[in-house]
């Protein structure tokens, strides 16, 4: 005999939270109800089952048009990092994620670096379009040029040479 019931939280192998499943009633009545990890469906249960599912779908496409909304800003903005190059215009250190972040913040605009989708540091001079991840289905494109920086901003020691 089997029994229906719908899950409370991910259940490894069985299903995902809000599934409702046929499961055998030994497994629903000694394992999933008594650690609270199901309930019976019943219509009652079945209705506000469906009513959450509504209302979190409504809430997760707000969410994902607020998200797409800052997706436009953060794809506007393109990003000039100054960095300081030696001979054949090779750059001392790299352009990080963290530095990109940095960029972002001054510009008014708070991304979390690890959304910063950057295969590896900068190391030359130029135009990049790096990808950032702000939600599993919204990805923003910022562009960043990388130029050198100008030799009087250089250290005070230069300066007076």
């Amino acid at each position: 005999m089997a029994m229906k019931v719908i899950l409370q939280e991910n259940v490894e192998g069985v299903g995902h939270l809000g599934d409702l499943l046929e499961v055998s009633k030994g497994f629903a009545r000694n394992y999933l109800l008594p650690r609270g990890k199901a309930l019976e469906a019943n219509p009652r249960s079945v209705k506000e089952l469906e009513h959450t599912k509504r209302i979190m779908a409504e809430k997760a496409k707000k969410e994902k048009l607020e998200i797409e909304a800052f997706a436009k800003k953060v794809s506007a903005v393109s990003l000039t990092i100054p960095a300081q190059v030696g001979k054949d215009d090779k750059l001392f250190g790299s352009v990080t994620t963290k530095d990109l972040a940095e960029a972002l913040a001054e510009q008014g605009i708070e991304v979390d670096r690890r959304k910063i989708q950057l295969a590896h540091p900068i190391k030359e001079l130029g135009t990049i379009t790096v990808p950032v991840k702000l939600h599993r289905d919204v990805t923003a494109t910022l562009t960043v040029h990388v130029v050198k920086r100008d030799a009087q901003e250089g250290t005070p020691a230069e300066a007076t040479a």
